[in-house]
């Protein structure tokens, strides 16, 4: 049987359990925030401010749903404050359910788009070699024909770790070691996947914010090679941040999308941290899909994101 047989029952328990820290630490503020209140009023909102902003949702996107619930305090006069967790729960669902942006169904390509190019990005230490390996075991148990390109060649560690993980997964490498051109990497990556008819292409390359210029300089000639091949390439550019850095993460992202054209975003990590709210902030700050969301260690770990799913696990009560 394969890892993904289990993928759609074991799914929602994973993230219940990778949510956890995430949840006990919401709850625990948001119970201080509600002792001794009857109902919704300034002081419970303002303290409820205090903890979605302490929760990494973001200032932008905590006054949304502060916005919300004051126009249903003024709507429904009355509000009980044991029912604070419900509507909070309602309100972001009903945020995030406003940006417009698709939930995938599973590890899927579009139809006709063949090989699909994937250039994942990402700063150092966020997790991008290892969910780029993850992605080629989700898709390769699906079936799919995978190649990756190891261009993130500034950093001997990431094309070794790409290599292994192209061992592991059973796909093929194009890799030319450390310290080589990248754009030349993901070339041959292109034209291998074009030759020996790939479904899925997804190249590594390298992130290095503090050279802005450099990094937009560097993916601009990475298209420009691809395209000689694929010429609408590259289908999507996905960009991974390590959530459990919390704001940083909300700070790579704005860095990041005003440099290239991230279409996607993965959120690793969350299974170790109670920084979790920061995918609801990103969801909600960038009209950009957060497609993929890390919580373990194992493959099938990294799951495709849902926004409803992911809210009513995050309010779904740790049974003691």
């Amino acid at each position: 049987m394969g890892i993904l047989n289990l993928f759609s029952k074991d799914k929602k328990e994973s993230l219940d359990k990778g949510l956890e820290k995430t949840k006990e630490s919401f709850f625990t503020k948001l119970g201080r925030t509600v002792v001794g209140k009857s109902q919704v009023d300034e002081d419970v909102l303002d303290e409820l401010e205090e903890v979605l902003i302490s929760s990494d949702l973001g200032v932008g996107t905590t006054v949304k749903i502060i916005d919300r619930i004051e126009q249903r305090v003024a709507r429904d006069k009355y509000l009980g404050a044991q029912e604070l967790d419900k509507i909070l729960k309602e309100e972001i669902a009903g945020l995030l359910s406003e940006n417009n942006t698709e939930d995938l169904k599973d590890f899927t390509i579009p139809e006709g788009t063949k090989p699909y190019i994937l250039l994942v990005v990402g700063v150092n230490g966020v997790g991008k070699t290892t969910t780029i390996g993850k992605l080629a075991a989700q898709y390769k148990n699906k079936g799919k024909k995978v190649i990756l390109g190891a261009a993130d060649t500034f950093r001997a560690a990431a094309v070794e770790q790409l290599n292994m993980w192209g061992e592991r997964v059973g796909v093929p490498v194009v890799s030319h070691g450390m310290n080589t051109d990248p754009a030349s990497v993901a070339f041959d990556a292109a034209k291998k996947g074009v030759e020996e008819n790939a479904d899925i292409v997804i190249i590594d390359t390298a992130g290095r914010l503090h050279t802005k210029v450099n990094l937009m300089n560097e993916l601009t000639k990475i298209k420009r090679v691809i395209q000689k091949f694929v010429p609408e390439a590259p289908h999507e550019v996905l960009l991974v941040l390590d959530g459990s850095t919390g704001q940083n993460a909300l700070i790579q992202a704005r860095e990041f999308t005003k440099a290239t054209d991230v279409t996607a975003m993965a959120i690793t990590k969350l299974d170790g941290t109670a920084k979790g709210g920061v995918v609801i902030g990103i969801s909600d700050e960038f009209k950009i899909p957060v497609k993929y969301i890390g919580v373990g260690e194992k493959v099938e770990d990294l799951q495709v994101f849902n926004k409803m799913e992911f809210v009513d696990s995050l309010f779904k009560k740790i049974s003691k």
